[in-house]
C-alpha cells in the first residue's frame, strides 16, 4: 500500500426525483381528482473520520463520487423514495476544503466524527398539491432540483503529540525505534525514511503518548531539495518538537551546528506557527564518542549554537538517556494539559490501533 496524504476529488449528490401529474382512474369514480406523488429527496454525500484508515489512497485513483437520485412520484399519491446517502471514509486528522475558494469545510480530528459534504435535491411536488376550490384537475407538478456538486481538496495531517526533526540519518527512526514499538526501516544512508511513521510511547500502563517520525530536512527543502517540505505538515498538530542532531557524523567535514541550524530555518520558512512551537534540542549518537570526550564536545556545541531551553545527550541505538527523556516529555504534556492517548477506554483502543503502525511505505510525490 502506499501512503498519499493529498487528493483532489468531486462529491456529487443525487438529483431530487420529479413530481408526477396523474389522475385517479377507478371504475365507478368519476373524476376521481388528482393522485400525483411527490418525487423523493436526493442522496447525501457525508464524510466520516475512521481511525483504522492512515491514508488517503482509496480518493487517489476513485475521483467522482455520487449519491443515489430520488425517485419520481407515482400515480395514487405514491411518494418516490428517498436516494441513498454514501458515507465516505477518511482517516482521522484529514483536513477537507473546497477547491475553488479554498475555504475549510472540515478538520475530520476525531474517531467518528461526521459532516455533510453535499446535500441531495429536494424532490419535486406532485399534481396533488395544486387542486384547490377553483383548480380541481391541477396538470402542474415540479421537477427535482439538483444535487450539489463539489470539488473538495483533502490534505492528511496526522495526530501525534510530539514530531521528530533533523537532518536525514540524524536517528530519527532509531529513537523511535528505541522508545517504542514502531519498527521503521533503519539503515546507514540517507532518506531511508519516505514517510512518516507513527509510534505510541507507553510511559505507565494508562499512560502513553504519540510521537511523529517524518524524512529528513536538507538545506533548500523550501525550494524543493530533497523530499522538500511535503511531510512538515505533519508536524503542525504537534504540542512538541524534538530535534534531534547527529553529534557524531561520519562525514568529517560536516559542522554540526550549522546543520542544526539549518533545520530550525527551514522550520522558519515553512510555518512561522511551527517554528514557535515548544522546540527540545536532542543530541544523538553519544555512544560514537569516546565518553572521556562526551562533555567538551556537548559543550562546544551549546557554546557554538546559543542557549536553549531544554536539551538532552542521549545514544538512541543504545537506548542511553531515552528513559529520562521519555518521561521529560510526558511531564510537558501533562502541564499543558494535552488529552494523551490513552486517558480513557476510547482513546485505549486508539492507542493500540496506532502502536507499531508505520504508515504505508512510498509517498506521493518522491521516490517509490
Amino acid at each position: 500500500m502506499k501512503f498519499f496524504d493529498e487528493a483532489r476529488i468531486e462529491v456529487i449528490a443525487g438529483k431530487g426525483g420529479d413530481g408526477a401529474a396523474t389522475f385517479r382512474r377507478e371504475k365507478y369514480v368519476p373524476r376521481g381528482g388528482p393522485s400525483g406523488g411527490d418525487g423523493g429527496h436526493g442522496g447525501n454525500v457525508l464524510a466520516v473520520a475512521d481511525c483504522n484508515l492512515n491514508t488517503l489512497i482509496d480518493y487517489r485513483y476513485t475521483r467522482i463520487f455520487r449519491a443515489e437520485p430520488g425517485q419520481n412520484g407515482g400515480s395514487r399519491d405514491c411518494y418516490g423514495r428517498g436516494g441513498k446517502d454514501i458515507i465516505l471514509k477518511f482517516p482521522v486528522g484529514t483536513l477537507i476544503s473546497d477547491e475553488e475558494t479554498g475555504e475549510p469545510i472540515a478538520d475530520l480530528d476525531k474517531n467518528g466524527k461526521q459532516i455533510l459534504l453535499a446535500s441531495g435535491g429536494r424532490g419535486g411536488l406532485g399534481n396533488i398539491h395544486f387542486k384547490s376550490s377553483t383548480n380541481r384537475a391541477p396538470r402542474q407538478r415540479t421537477l427535482g432540483q439538483e444535487g450539489e456538486r463539489r470539488n473538495l481538496y483533502l490534505e492528511l495531517k496526522v495526530l501525534a503529540d510530539v514530531g521528530l526533526a533533523g537532518l536525514p540519518n540524524a536517528g530519527k527512526s532509531t529513537f523511535i525505534r528505541a522508545v517504542s514499538a514502531a519498527r521503521p526501516k533503519v539503515a546507514d544512508y540517507p532518506f531511508t525514511t519516505l514517510t512518516p511513521n507513527l509510534g505510541v510511547v507507553r510511559t505507565a500502563e494508562h499512560r502513553s503518548f504519540v510521537i511523529a517520525d517524518i524524512p529528513g530536512l536538507i538545506e533548500g527543502a523550501a525550494e524543493g531539495a530533497g523530499l522538500g517540505h511535503q511531510f512538515l505538515r505533519h508536524l503542525q498538530r504537534t504540542h512538541l518538537l524534538l530535534h534531534l542532531v547527529d553529534l557524531a557524523p561520519f562525514d568529517p567535514d560536516a559542522n554540526p551546528v550549522r546543520d542544526a541550524q539549518t533545520i530550525v530555518e527551514e522550520l522558519r520558512k515553512y510555518d512561522e506557527t511551527l517554528y514557535a512551537k515548544p522546540r527540545w534540542l536532542v543530541l544523538n549518537k553519544l555512544d560514537l564518542i569516546p565518553s572521556e570526550e562526551r562533555a567538551a564536545r556537548v559543550q562546544a556545541f551549546l557554546d557554538a549554537y546559543g542557549p536553549v531551553e531544554h536539551h538532552f545527550e542521549i545514544s538512541a541505538i543504545k537506548g542511553e538517556n531515552c528513559e529520562k527523556l521519555i518521561f521529560a516529555i510526558q511531564d510537558f504534556l501533562d502541564s499543558q494539559g494535552v488529552r494523551i492517548f490513552g486517558n480513557d477506554a476510547e482513546s485505549d483502543e486508539t492507542a493500540e490501533a496506532t502502536d507499531n503502525a508505520e504508515i504505508p511505505e512510498a509517498s506521493q510525490g518522491g521516490p517509490e
